[in-house]
């Protein structure tokens, strides 16, 4: 029997049905908020393939065109591969759901979130969170929540919850959280302060109460029995056997300062480890001590964090990696920049283009979006020191592209003074530690390289947290084992007066409110520190390179716009064959020349005037005869516009045959002596003999 659940978040009602749909999944919720309804259904295999040794969970976030009533563009008349949007969204749902199943739990789990109607009040991204979470609690799936999720606005200073698309007001932000601690944090914002994103938080987080608790609820009433975790069977004495063995020799590998040898020298010690002390006739004795391994490298780099304050490059939490900034590398680019910070090193490259060059997008939300800024984020092989094949771009790469992209776009110009379709390329050369942020700094020296007028310059810096029991600190501008052996990502970009962009992912239960407000205070002093060595190497916007377009704007008239353009675009076609330039026009009259050099604009410019400029008595043009007939020549006096020199006007005496005096496509001074109500020009040659053209 279907059951229904109701809950009122921020004025909007939030609707759940279970026990209708996809009864054979593990767990399934309907969610619906106004017209927006989003299918979630969760599946786990019954149990955990033979010696896996991670947690294989994976989340689709699927929008469906028929939601908005709609067929796909394009040759392919269905859906395909997940757009941008759903491959972001579904890392935003993945992000929260993982740190919250018990550590021993390996069975392959699935989350599907099908968006199967959809309107623009209502988004369906926290529905499809929520819904996963509601989904896994009434599963026999193990798992710790519940977990919630809203996006907020703000708007004259007052918190929205899940705002309109496009009304967002200076803050956008995704946030997931368990009753207790934050668990992820996703956020674009116009330059808020520290206190001012908290603030969002702790809002946020408080209005999540009715979603945990009508979770609980329904657990109780149709939630079914868990399956059982295994236990963890390491044996504990192999781990004393090890930490004996190892006591002197790892914490002497841990302060190899370079990555790739500090790298070298673990796995050799490992090996060590397992020749010595293992059993041939023992595999499990092996595995043990392998494991054994692991945990004593992961509980020594985080005793030496919290017990001395130090850390495995021999920082101390606050410090950052020495800073290197180099701009104009590559000879060909419109802007180059490398940035290097300890063993990441990213190089930015920026392209500039034209109105053509924009990406048009078309997804269920918005149809034919034009997007003038892209930033596109590598991430190759090398960058780790490995080889592998290169494959497309997959979540990762996406993700972080994503949020550089997120950071940077606040400093764009806004207006059309600098018309530039803006392509931002990351090569990550090198990666020990947030190439994304490195990504953000790079591409903020490139594109001021490259001569875009930022409103101010943007760097980003990730933060880490090492937490046992009541002890914890926060690391500034962590390394990749630091990552990987610490308790929380938090990743922060800015400029001096404000936060742009924010991103929180937490390994650990959740994240309480006073080392969410140590992590971003550290932050800023941090971005500061960043900042101030950017701006050591460029301040200003540098002249265009001798190699990008010039883009030159005038305004016409906008009943203008169809005499430029032409029948067919003929004239258009003309303008761009006899000049060498592109052509963009906007509705509002605002025509855009991009030009190779500036003689090819001036060229454009002349004949748009000619076109456009209203034919005035007195003017005198170089036209074309077009035409002969009897009583005299119709003349083209600019692209598309004729008038007719009568034959008394061809000469100062009387003239018996036009041909004696015109041939066709012949080129005649004339003057214009009229213009009737009609619009028609009568043109005069007699009065233009012995003068220069005006026009």
């Amino acid at each position: 029997m279907s059951l229904v659940k109701e809950v009122v978040v921020g004025g909007k009602t939030i609707r759940f049905e279970f026990n209708k749909f996809a009864k054979q999944a593990n767990g399934s919720v309907f969610v619906s908020c106004g017209d927006t309804q989003v299918l979630v259904t969760v599946c786990a295999a019954d149990e955990a393939r033979e010696g896996q040794d991670f947690f294989p969970l994976s989340v689709d976030y699927i929008e469906k065109f028929y939601a908005v009533g709609r067929i796909p563009g394009g040759f392919f008349k269905r859906e395909t591969k997940p757009t941008e949007m759903e491959t972001l969204t579904s890392r935003v749902i993945d992000r929260p759901l993982r740190p919250s199943f018990p550590k021993m739990y390996m069975n392959e789990t699935q989350v599907i979130c099908t968006v199967m109607s959809a309107e623009e009040a209502h988004h369906p991204a926290p529905l499809a969170m929520i819904g996963a979470s509601t989904a896994l609690m009434i599963s026999d799936i193990p798992f710790n929540g519940p977990v919630a999720s809203l996006r907020i606005g703000r708007q004259n200073g007052e918190y929205v919850i899940d705002p309109v698309p496009g009304a967002e007001g200076d803050l956008d932000l995704n946030i997931a959280a368990n009753p207790d601690a934050v668990l992820m944090v996703e956020a674009s914002a116009d330059f808020l302060t520290e206190s001012e994103m908290i603030d969002a938080i702790n809002f946020a987080h408080d209005a999540m109460k009715p979603i945990f608790d009508m979770q609980i609820e329904v657990q109780k009433e149709i939630g079914v029995p868990k399956m059982e975790v295994p236990e963890d069977t390491f044996d504990t004495a192999v781990l004393t056997e090890a930490e004996a063995f190892l006591k002197g020799p790892l914490l002497d590998t841990l302060a190899i300062r370079e990555k790739q040898k500090r790298s070298k020298a673990l796995k050799a010690l490992k090996k060590t480890l397992v020749a010595e002390l293992g059993s041939d006739e023992q595999a499990d004795r092996n595995d043990h001590l392998k494991e054994a391994f692991d945990r004593l490298v992961y509980s020594t780099t985080r005793s030496m964090i919290l017990d001395e304050g130090k850390r495995i490059d021999g920082r101390s939490t606050t410090d950052i990696r020495p800073i290197s900034c180099e701009t104009r590398l590559l000879k060909r680019a419109h802007g180059s920049a490398l940035f290097t910070r300890g063993e990441t090193q990213a190089l930015g490259i920026v392209t500039l283009g034209s109105n053509e060059d924009e990406q048009r997008l078309d997804t269920i939300h918005q149809k034919d979006i034009h997007k003038k800024f892209l930033l596109h984020y590598n991430f190759p092989p090398y960058s780790v020191g490995e080889a592998r094949f290169l494959k497309a771009p997959g979540r990762r790469e996406i993700g972080h592209g994503a949020l550089a992209e997120k950071a940077l776009v606040k400093v764009l110009p806004q207006d059309k003074s600098f018309n530039y379709t803006i392509r931002l390329v990351s090569e990550v050369l090198e990666s020990n530690g947030s190439s994304s942020m490195a990504t953000v700094c790079a591409g903020t020296m490139a594109m001021l390289d490259a001569g875009v007028p930022l409103k101010d310059p943007v760097a980003g810096i990730a933060m880490g947290l090492v937490k046992e029991g009541e002890k914890w600190a926060v690391l500034s501008d962590i390394l990749g084992d630091e990552d990987h052996l610490g308790d929380m990502d938090f990743k922060v970009t800015g400029t001096k007066d404000g936060i742009t962009a924010l991103q929180m992912d937490i390994k650990i239960d959740g994240l309480s409110k006073e080392i969410l407000e140590k992590a971003l205070d550290q932050a800023k002093d941090g971005r500061q520190h960043i900042l101030d060595k950017l701006t050591g190497q460029i301040t200003e916007p540098a002249e265009l390179s001798d190699h990008a377009p010039r883009i030159f704007q005038m305004k016409v008239k906008e009943d203008k716009i169809r005499d430029i353009i032409g029948p067919g675009g003929k004239m258009i076609k003309r303008i761009v064959a006899d000049t060498g330039v592109k052509i963009d026009i906007e509705d509002d009259g605002m025509v855009s020349i991009i030009a190779p050099t500036s003689e090819a604009a001036e060229h454009a410019k002349k004949v748009i005037r000619s076109i456009t400029a209203d034919p005035e008595v007195g003017a005198i043009y170089m036209g074309t005869v077009k035409k002969v007939v009897d009583f005299g020549a119709f003349v083209e006096i600019r692209p598309g516009l004729e008038g007719l020199l009568h034959i008394s006007q061809l000469d100062e005496k009387r003239v018996k045959n036009v041909e004696d005096v015109v041939k066709e496509k012949e080129q005649v001074l004339v003057k214009i002596i009229d213009v009737d109500r009609q619009g028609k020009i009568k043109l005069s040659r007699k009065e233009a003999l012995g003068q220069k053209p005006t026009h």
